[in-house]
């Protein structure tokens, strides 16, 4: 079956992403694939079936390169310039590659994410965490019946932490780094708060590679800075390193700040989950891998394209060439088809519950997985045990979503830390 996405009324997503597992089911009713309609009236194919997001993730018909293979519309210019989620298709980095090109760029980043230097970081994620407590614990915080933001304090503070250790940004940059990559995420920006971000956030780079060219360190920057001045075939463009150097940032922090956050709630409403881990008949991976197919941090990723028209038997969809593809992790995640007719549920022992997308597929498989799974690990188990008397300020159901239907994770998560 051929759908014309430039015709018929497809299904216009919640830019405010005010329930996103209620827009998931909707979009699984529709089929395994259907048409969206995505801010500033660009229609995409939204892809909710686990089988066929790996077929499509591993097809290497399928391109992320918006400049060679996004049909007429991006090509042509005709997607407004001050589009608000075009700086997902105009970075040049791994991110939007295909190709060749997509291997010389991941080669070039992918040191910062090797088995070795991941399991080495081990030490610092102890640290930065025990810091975080410390400092939690040194003021009001910690007071009885006082309610403190874990998301603002803890969740987001300690991966950006951990990637500005890799990538050596300095103390100075962190708050301002966190406000714009925040931005990056947020689908119900207007064209003029978009594009103020993005200005921002080149700010930081440009400054940022500044600093480390006047002063090199043991870190991916100045290692990224040294293939940039590189004579080599690999040698890196200033737009290259600017957005190699993005991308790290978003890849060893959003979806790993969203994990934290969503593990934190599904643990304090449902207490006997959190029993399983005390008693130590469930364990902090399961912990990690149930969170990540409960509640994929990144609910939908954009996008893709087909370099000629892509038919897929299973299904009988034809995806023509140069249709924009995003993949709903969100909805793969509870898909009844893997994870049975109770998939919504939260539930440490679920024989599937490390049979999820939540890090992609294939050649774009996230670099910063382990990563995020080791922070994971070694960051809930210290809180829980620091402090034992967690519980959550509000009712789970009052908790406020981000205003994005890419990051999955809340604006502010009070909690009391003692009780």
């Amino acid at each position: 079956m051929s759908i014309d996405l430039n015709t018929g009324c497809p299904f216009r997503l919640d830019p405010t992403a005010g329930d996103i597992h209620a827009e998931a089911d909707r979009l699984r009713d529709l089929g395994p694939a259907t048409p969206v309609e995505l801010p500033g009236g660009v229609v995409a194919w939204s892809v909710t079936d686990p089988a066929l997001v790996k077929r499509l993730l591993a097809d290497r018909r399928i391109s992320k390169d918006a400049y060679r293979h996004w049909s007429d519309a991006y090509i042509e210019e005709r997607i407004p310039p001050k589009w608000p989620l075009r700086i997902w298709m105009d970075v040049r980095s791994a991110l939007t590659a295909y190709g060749p090109e997509h291997v010389r760029l991941r080669r070039l980043i992918g040191a910062a994410f090797t088995p070795g230097r991941v399991r080495a970081l081990a030490p610092r994620i102890e640290e930065i965490t025990g810091s975080l407590f410390d400092g939690l614990d040194a003021t009001e915080a910690t007071a009885p019946g006082a309610v403190v933001d874990l998301r603002s304090r803890f969740a987001w503070v300690l991966p950006l932490m951990v990637v500005n250790t890799l990538l050596g940004v300095p103390d100075a940059l962190h708050d301002d780094f966190r406000t714009a990559i925040a931005g990056v995420f947020e689908t119900g920006h207007s064209e003029a708060e978009a594009e103020a971000n993005n200005r921002e956030l080149y700010r930081l780079l440009t400054e940022l590679l500044a600093i480390k060219r006047q002063a090199p360190g043991d870190d991916v920057t100045s290692a990224l800075i040294e293939a940039h001045d590189d004579e080599t075939d690999s040698r890196l463009s200033e737009q290259e390193l600017m957005d190699s150097v993005l991308l790290l940032i978003g890849a060893g922090h959003e979806t790993t700040v969203n994990l934290l956050d969503h593990a934190i709630v599904n643990l304090l409403t449902h207490p006997a989950q959190l029993a399983l881990l005390r008693t130590g008949e469930a364990s902090w991976q399961d912990a990690v891998e149930e969170t990540l197919r409960h509640q994929a941090p990144i609910a939908t990723i954009i996008m893709r394209f087909p370099i000629e028209d892509v038919h897929d038997a299973a299904t009988g969809l034809t995806f023509r060439e140069g249709d924009p593809i995003v993949i709903n992790y969100a909805a793969a995640g509870r898909d009844p088809g893997v994870h049975g007719e109770r998939g919504e549920h939260f539930d440490l022992t679920r024989e599937t519950r490390r049979e999820h997308l939540a890090f992609g597929y294939g050649p774009h498989f996230c670099l910063g997985a382990e990563l995020a799974r080791l922070e994971g690990r070694i960051g809930l188990r210290a809180l829980f045990e620091h402090f034992p008397d967690l519980a959550l300020a509000v009712p789970g159901a009052e908790l406020r979503p981000l205003e994005s239907f890419i990051s999955n994770g809340h604006r502010q998560l009070p909690v009391r830390l003692r009780g």
